[in-house]
């Protein structure tokens, strides 16, 4: 098997925490060079290769295949931009763009370039939620005819990008932009439309918590996203015949722990119960192979652009 050289842009707490430990275990795989402000913090990451403090010096790497561009929000333009326009094959943090019109830029950049750029919504690659698109689409449950989710936790520090309007700070583009994904891979629909919004917003203009009632297609959606609530995370997919539920606290965020889905279907009720798994290693094994150009799963781009644009009227509803 030949192996994917990866550049990873940021070493920031997920990167430390996830991202980097992926890389090093995957198949096919391999961390190579790490940017990052701290040069310090890049190094501490073990790249193969090379630590370095410019951005720059790893998209323009030519010995780079792929790039992790891990940065806040308002980094994932610009740089997701150098990176296809040097050949890359390019795994953007979520949300893709502050806005649909970064997110198209970014799409509009990889078509031109004839690149690959794939959003790392992350539990997309968790076998849970293969098996309950699965079900959804073999009609279990029967037609899907209302869909729930929401992910709240509490408590953001002061300093946290999060709250920062400038760095694309705000719940829904933070965890909000998890159920609405799980909305655009159940529905399938590309047409949006509000029913009813609300929204909490700190003294800097970021919401810090937002709720919302719309539809994808004709499919009733209902979203939560929050920083000042007691955690939890839930999904709920409803069927006229039945319903997929995730059970436990972590329909969004199951790593290396067992999981759980709950099916109420034609035959009955049942649990079906997942192994522990890191679906970080097999978005990296998968955008690895996808990168040689080997068989490989990936997410819809369109679900991107549907996020995107639900966020975008969600966020103007709410001011």
């Amino acid at each position: 098997m030949s192996t994917t050289r990866w550049g990873l842009l940021g070493a920031g707490w997920i990167s430390r925490r996830a991202i980097a430990p992926a890389m090093h275990t995957a198949s096919g795989a391999t961390l190579d060079v790490v940017g990052a402000r701290d040069v310090h913090r890049a190094m501490a990451l073990s790249p193969r290769r090379s630590a370095t403090s410019s951005y720059e010096e790893v998209v323009t790497d030519p010995d780079i295949d792929a790039i992790y561009v891990a940065l806040s929000n308002d980094g994932h333009l610009p740089w997701t931009i150098a990176a296809l326009e040097q050949g890359k094959t390019v795994l953007c943090e979520k949300p893709l763009g502050r806005d649909a019109i970064e997110a198209r830029r970014m799409r509009e950049a990889a078509d031109a370039h004839g690149g690959l750029l794939v959003e790392a919504t992350w539990n997309l690659w968790h076998p849970r939620t293969a098996r309950a698109a699965a079900l959804l689409a073999c009609s279990t449950i029967g037609p899907l005819t209302a869909m729930s989710g929401a992910f709240v936790f509490d408590g953001v520090d002061p300093d946290n990008y999060r709250l920062d309007p400038a760095r694309g700070g705000g719940a829904l583009l933070d965890v909000g932009c998890y159920p609405l994904t799980a909305a655009a891979w159940s529905t399938g629909a590309t047409s949006i439309s509000l029913d009813a919004v609300e929204c909490v917003r700190s003294d800097r203009g970021v919401d810090i918590t937002t709720d919302a009632h719309l539809r994808l297609g004709d499919i009733p959606v209902h979203i939560r996203g929050s920083f000042a609530e007691t955690p939890f995370q839930s999904l709920m997919l409803q069927g006229g015949e039945g319903v997929i539920e995730f059970t436990g606290n972590d329909a969004y965020t199951s790593w290396l722990q067992s999981s759980s889905l709950r099916v109420l279907d034609r035959d009955g009720e049942r649990v079906e119960h997942f192994a522990p798994v890191d679906p970080y290693r097999r978005m990296i094994e998968q955008v690895s192979a996808a990168a040689r150009g080997d068989d490989a799963w990936l997410p819809s781009p369109s679900w991107s652009l549907v996020v995107a644009d639900a966020m975008d009227a969600i966020l103007a509803r709410g001011r």
